[in-house]
């Protein structure tokens, strides 16, 4: 099983969230449902970043990184870096 640091822009709040989870499409319907307190106001979200690792902890090591660093620019320069040419 794969684990996924990923993260989601909701254009009407103009605002990134970061997270991690094993299934992407799952936690994004959720997301998109409402069913995460912090996200439900910024519904619609668009997945814009992904980053797979092979075990859980890894995951939350490298969400923590991200998140860390409290840094929108470094959020945008990860999301234009996954951008196809």
């Amino acid at each position: 099983m794969s684990f996924f640091v990923y993260i989601i822009y909701s254009e009407s709040k103009d605002k990134y969230y970061v997270g991690y989870t094993a299934n992407i499409e799952e936690r994004l319907e959720k997301h998109n449902l409402g069913a995460t307190p912090s996200t439900r106001h910024g519904i619609p979200w668009e997945l814009v970043y992904s980053e797979e690792f092979p075990t859980k902890k890894l995951a939350i090591t490298r969400e923590n990184q991200i998140k860390k660093k409290k840094s929108r620019s470094y959020i945008e320069y990860l999301v234009s870096k996954n951008q196809p040419d």
